[in-house]
């Protein structure tokens, strides 16, 4: 399912970094500087939606990151689990301490290529797809935050069935948090990479004014037939190649990993009947929606330690935000990395390193030494 469409040239060029694409240095820990930066909510939404992309198919040709073992392209999916009777796609290797990956917007467990094999030497590393992305069921409903929340929750509940580590980018960093708040006593600790979700606003007006009968029965049908209209052009546009590279480099800094197995990935699910229609959901009512959740709201419940893995060159979520997250929750590991907004792919090697590292630190804590 594609989400890059709603960028236009003009926004796509205001997010190109400066940053050499070639210069890639080892990660360093971060200890909470002081700015107070942060991201606006429309550039929010840009970020998580250019973030997702869909391309016209291609042959998986290009080799794997050198020295990093890569998951198998597999068009058919791995395992499948019926969730409200839907199908939920997801990827599971390894033994020992669950790790459940969490991707982000429009993308797939196979965004994990490079780390679920290698994750997996130590743990036993689940790769889960939302409902409405990936090879999971494209359904027709209403999507909001604790959709996934809930889709987590149970799989945590009826596939993992033992404590865990939640590890999500992009909007998965956002669901995999709602989740740990949700199921507190499983979730035993919780890494984001480059999260969506924002900062609340206090000052920002918590009722809606009525609609009067002018915008309920003409203006607002009239909006929804625009939407459908502009959006069904804009899903037909990101499936084009040539935009679809042009985005993909946006966010990754060092473009070597924009191969041909990444592209088919975000290609696959975009060609799904349903795909057109869930998209309109997404952006229409999902997106378009984010003051109701935010991530103070959820980080003032949470309880497990924490990890930041933080590509500081994202051209949408900068380093300023995960400082922010540090700051509000002290329980925090931050690493910081030359890379954009989806280092675990960009990174892979650094982005395992640091997961190995602290997930050390965790399994020698009292509480997991009987897991």
């Amino acid at each position: 399912m594609s989400s890059s469409c709603a960028v236009s040239p003009s926004v796509r060029t205001e997010f190109v970094n400066p940053i050499s694409k070639r210069f890639l240095a080892p990660s360093r820990i971060y200890n909470q500087p002081r700015s107070k930066c942060e991201m606006s909510r429309r550039n929010f939404a840009k970020g998580i939606v250019a973030s997702g992309v869909s391309v016209m198919g291609s042959s998986l040709t290009t080799e794997p990151v050198q020295g990093v073992e890569r998951l198998p392209f597999k068009p058919e999916g791995y395992n499948f689990w019926t969730w409200r009777g839907q199908k939920i796609h997801y990827v599971v290797q390894g033994e020992g301490l669950p790790i459940v990956l969490i991707h982000g917007f429009g993308a797939s467990a196979f965004h994990w290529r490079y780390n679920i094999p290698e994750l997996a030497k130590r743990y036993k590393v689940y790769a889960i797809d939302l409902l409405g992305f990936g090879w999971s069921e494209k359904a027709i409903i209403e999507y909001d935050a604790m959709i996934w929340r809930d889709q987590v929750v149970d799989f945590l509940k009826e596939v993992v069935k033992e404590p865990a580590v939640l590890v999500g980018n992009s909007l998965g960093g956002f669901t995999a948090l709602v989740s740990a708040v949700g199921l507190a006593e499983q979730v035993v600790g919780l890494v984001l990479l480059n999260s969506a979700g924002q900062f609340g606003d206090t000052k920002a007006k918590t009722t809606k004014p009525e609609e009067t009968a002018l915008q309920k029965f003409i203006l607002k049908p009239l909006k929804e037939i625009f939407q459908r209209v502009v959006l069904g052009v804009l899903f037909w546009q990101a499936k084009q190649p040539a935009r679809i590279e042009s985005v993909l480099k946006n966010v990754y800094i060092n473009t070597s990993n924009v191969d041909d197995y990444l592209v088919e990935s975000i290609k696959m699910p975009a060609d799904d009947p349903n795909a057109g229609e869930v998209y309109y959901r997404l952006m229409t009512r999902f997106m378009l929606n984010q003051t109701e959740y935010t991530l103070d709201s959820f980080l003032s419940k949470l309880s497990c330690p924490l990890l930041l893995v933080w590509g500081d060159l994202d051209p949408w979520v900068g380093p300023a935000k995960a400082s922010r997250i540090k700051e509000f929750y002290p329980n925090t590991t931050l690493v910081n990395l030359q890379a954009g907004h989806c280092p675990h792919d960009e990174v892979p090697e650094l982005v395992n390193k640091a997961l190995v590292d602290w997930l050390s630190t965790l399994e020698a804590k009292p509480s997991l030494q009987t897991v």
